[in-house]
């Protein structure tokens, strides 16, 4: 096992950014949208999936790490009216927002003992994009331990309240998608984003055939992602979330992709923290709501 922490800048194909190493991992984290790229526990396989093809250039999405989604979630258009009193989108408006495409401000960098930690923040203030009227601080925090945990919180500097929508978009890397299940969702409905967003019941483990993309609904339990090549059990705990994400491209959308190699959705599954639809955030003048996620890694028989 690696010794020691380090936190120190990196430039990541065109992007400005760090590499962090702790004695139980080493990470990637760009400025632009404070966003987590990779992680790889120490002696182990990836955690956190990063694409090949991934544009890591100023102004472009990057395919994979932990994007932020905010203000809103998905297209624009399918957010709740709350969502969408709050900010007026234009029509070529870019799903998920736009925060995952701009420059966050490091606010603070810390290491101790075996634990690093980055906190990042986001000034959204009216104007900053298109249709937003609204004064707003984000704060990302990560820390990187034995297990990884991620806080993104939103602070209303204003005199109104505001309604958003939000999701950290954790890309999990794994054997072989097509040999993993997902559990912790059992029983619970979910809007299916890839057939007109029908609603249906989940019955037993989530497995990959195809495309799918599903939003899952009054969600509260852990969800554990059980890999079934590597040996080993993914498990994500959220907090101040009732809202969880699962996506894979599958085969034929994956080739539709230009930042994502055509047999790379085998290497990835989507398992996303959100608050959005009836869940959505509300944040009252001079409040702060935080969504959580801690993610921890266990070896299994089988």
């Amino acid at each position: 096992m690696t010794t020691g922490t380090l936190i120190e800048p990196a430039r990541i194909g065109q992007l400005p950014g760090w590499r962090v190493r702790t004695p139980h991992g080493s990470a990637l984290v760009a400025q632009q949208g404070a966003q987590l790229l990779s992680y790889t526990p120490a002696g182990g396989r990836p955690l956190v999936w990063l694409s090949e093809q991934a544009h890591l250039r100023p102004g472009a999405p990057v395919r994979g790490g932990v994007p932020v989604c905010w203000p809103w979630f998905a297209v624009y258009g399918r957010n709740p009216q709350a969502v969408r009193d709050s900010v007026t989108a234009p029509a070529d408006a870019p799903s998920h927002g736009w925060v995952r495409q701009a420059d966050w401000q490091l606010a603070a960098q810390r290491s101790a003992g075996d634990t690093a930690e980055l906190e990042f923040n986001f000034a959204a203030g009216p104007g900053f994009a298109p249709g937003w009227s609204h004064q707003a601080l984000l704060t990302l925090q990560m820390r990187f331990g034995r297990d990884l945990v991620l806080a993104l919180s939103v602070r209303n500097l204003g005199e109104r309240p505001f309604t958003t929508a939000l999701a950290l978009h954790t890309y999990l890397a794994v054997s072989d998608s097509q040999r993993v299940e997902i559990l912790g969702l059992e029983g619970r409905d979910y809007l299916d984003m890839a057939q007109q967003w029908s609603r249906h019941g989940q019955r037993g483990p989530i497995t990959f055939q195809g495309e799918t993309d599903r939003l899952y609904l009054d969600t509260s339990a852990p969800v554990t992602l059980h890999d079934h090549g590597w040996r080993r059990e993914v498990r994500l705990r959220a907090t101040g979330s009732r809202s969880t994400v699962v996506w894979n491209p599958g085969t034929v959308k994956a080739q539709r992709l230009d930042d994502m190699a055509d047999e790379a959705w085998r290497h990835m599954a989507c398992v996303e923290t959100a608050r959005v639809l009836d869940d959505a955030m509300t944040v009252a003048p001079g409040a702060t709501e935080t969504m959580a996620l801690s993610i921890s890694l266990r070896s299994t028989a089988s």
